[in-house]
């Protein structure tokens, strides 16, 4: 569980995060939603550790992430797995290589047994037998699951997706979805997800956050969103035609 206790964050004058409570609980996907300029990015910068709260405090589980030693941080950032939006591969280098790197910097495992969890890992995300292609010769998708393998290979109890279908078709998004909600079960991870992709947390969203303006608008599950009359929610999920046709079902229902 990561709990986020009243976060405020600023970038000199502008205040970004205006008093963030909330918790993100273990075993589900969390997904952080809010229209450009929200907060969200900021809010999961600040949870990873990239950035550093004005004031406020963030929990992992009871330990205070602010109040960490170097020695204590590295402890602890061994168990976060993150993927990125870009994908954020070595270009110049394969696949086994590019998943093996965070064992290569932060275990001392021998080179079988970083191999072992490798190619379990690139099974996991069905790319074995991938090992020695470089990220040019692979597919966006595959690139992305090249970019979650990497994220598990040190059995994580925290992941972090950035935007985790950004610039993939809709096929190949739930893919990932699927792979991310299974992950996520299969190993009772604290999943934290920022997106836009409303397909993604209808389909695999546990709790939602939504951001507006440096506050939390709304909080809830994804059945709660088809019944809730927050009027700042209702602006941003039901933009779609699509979703305010099955809104319009689930209540007459």
């Amino acid at each position: 569980m990561i709990r986020a206790e009243n976060i405020y964050k600023s970038f000199g004058e502008t205040k970004v995060l205006k008093g963030i409570t909330t918790t993100f609980e273990q075993g589900k996907t969390n997904v952080i939603i809010g229209k450009s300029g929200a907060g969200k990015t900021v809010l999961l910068k600040l949870l990873v550790g990239l950035f550093k709260p004005t004031s406020g405090n963030i929990w992992y589980n009871d330990t205070n992430f602010n109040n960490l030693n170097k020695k204590e941080l590295r402890a602890l950032r061994m168990e976060v797995g993150m993927l990125f939006q870009g994908n954020a591969l070595f270009d110049s280098l394969t696949v086994e290589q590019n998943v093996k790197f965070p064992l290569d910097m932060f275990t001392k495992l021998t080179k079988k047994e970083k191999l072992e969890r490798v190619n379990y890992c690139l099974e996991r995300v069905t790319l074995a037998g991938s090992n020695n292609k470089y990220p040019s010769e692979i597919s966006g998708g595959m690139q992305k699951r090249v970019g979650i393998a990497r994220s598990i290979v040190l059995k994580p109890k925290y992941l972090f997706c950035d935007e985790p279908n950004s610039g993939l078709d809709p096929k190949t998004s739930i893919i990932i979805d699927k792979l991310i909600k299974d992950i996520t079960v299969e190993n009772n991870i604290t999943t934290v997800i920022n997106t836009h992709d409303m397909n993604s947390v209808m389909e695999i969203g546990d709790t939602i956050v939504l951001l507006n303006l440096g506050l939390v608008a709304w909080q809830g599950t994804k059945e709660e969103v088809l019944e809730s009359t927050n009027e700042t929610l209702q602006d941003f999920i039901f933009a779609s035609p699509f979703l305010q046709k099955l809104r319009k079902s689930a209540i007459s229902s």
